[in-house]
């Protein structure tokens, strides 16, 4: 399924706001690659950069305060930072979907679903009103919406909090992207939505081949789901590996607090661990590593210099100067 050449690859993106408090940090030098049909997992606690991240690249963050200072997103060979407005509207909705955290706020109360869903294919397809409408017809049907004649006619307020958000998919769907961005798309919905709204994801990534990034503070959502993960701490990646080496194997201190925190079936009896201290300030520039002051097994280095995401193995990437397997620096000085 997945090819070897990037469908979206992502370089040194750093984004930051200037508030009344001074500059926000909140992304620092952020890199990437997204391959067609894969399934990533961006993982991290509130304040981590993930969301600021992602509408970076499609440019949705408010300029100002907010401002992309370094970076490209090259999409299909264009840099998404760099393109005109006009162009990159071409993209967004079209060949690059989003699926906003929350749908009540993100879909018009004032205009109907089948409209919403009818004005990608009206802006990106240019199609008559009767394929306009089958199509949504077709889209209310895959996401799994019952009475999809009739639901074309409700407004937002008529439906459940799961109902929106699969409409919200339908929306992002609709001109069947090569990319979809979700982020945590299911985080104020129950639990059984919740694992509804995930599988219906995965079946559309089978189904369409669409790489999708899920964006989300839960490890144990992306678990059996994603094909790669990144963890991202104070604005920056910490961790990125396959799924699997992520969680039979975390190499930082982050991952393993993050993973330590999750309860698991197979270990009955065992405490929780939390993760001391409290998230860092981004209103510096990281100069050392962001998580030294909450860190076991951090050393003077740790708080003097900013370890760089290098690969340490072939499926693996890891911002980290400790070697926690064997208990030492992991690079000499």
């Amino acid at each position: 399924m997945m090819s070897s050449q990037p469908v979206l690859r992502v370089s040194d993106l750093t984004t930051q706001f200037d508030t009344q408090d001074g500059v926000v940090h909140a992304v620092n030098s952020v890199s990437f690659d997204l391959r067609p049909g894969e399934f990533l997992g961006v993982v991290g606690e509130s304040g981590s950069g993930k969301s600021v991240t992602m509408m970076s690249l499609l440019r949705l963050i408010p300029m100002p305060p907010g401002e992309i200072v370094t970076g490209e997103a090259e999409y299909d060979g264009v840099d998404l930072l760099q393109i005109d407005i006009d162009e990159l509207r071409e993209i967004r909705g079209g060949k690059i979907g989003f699926i906003f955290q929350d749908p009540m706020t993100s879909l018009n109360p004032v205009l109907t679903v089948g409209y919403q869903i009818e004005e990608s294919l009206r802006i990106h397809q240019d199609l008559p009103a009767e394929q306009r409408k089958a199509r949504a017809l077709e889209l209310l049907d895959l996401v799994g919406i019952p009475s999809p004649e009739q639901r074309l006619k409700s407004y937002p307020h008529e439906l459940s909090g799961g109902m929106r958000q699969r409409v919200m998919i339908a929306v992002a769907l609709a001109c069947s992207p090569k990319v979809l961005i979700a982020d945590e798309p299911t985080t104020a919905l129950d639990v059984t939505i919740q694992a509804q709204i995930i599988e219906l994801v995965k079946d559309l990534r089978e189904t369409l081949n669409t790489a999708v990034i899920w964006i989300t503070h839960d490890l144990g959502v992306v678990a059996g789901v994603a094909d790669r993960v990144v963890v991202m701490y104070g604005g920056q990646i910490v961790e990125e590996a396959t799924v699997d080496h992520l969680y039979e194997a975390p190499q930082h201190p982050y991952t393993m607090g993050l993973l330590g925190s999750l309860p698991r079936l197979d270990q009955k009896g065992m405490d929780l661990v939390s993760i001391p201290g409290s998230p860092p300030s981004l209103l510096k520039p990281p100069q050392a590593c962001t998580f030294a002051p909450r860190c076991p097994y951090a050393f003077e280095r740790c708080h003097s210099e900013n370890p760089p995401l290098t690969a340490i193995d072939e499926t693996r990437k890891l911002a980290c100067w400790w070697d926690v397997e064997n208990e030492r620096p992991r690079y000499d000085d």
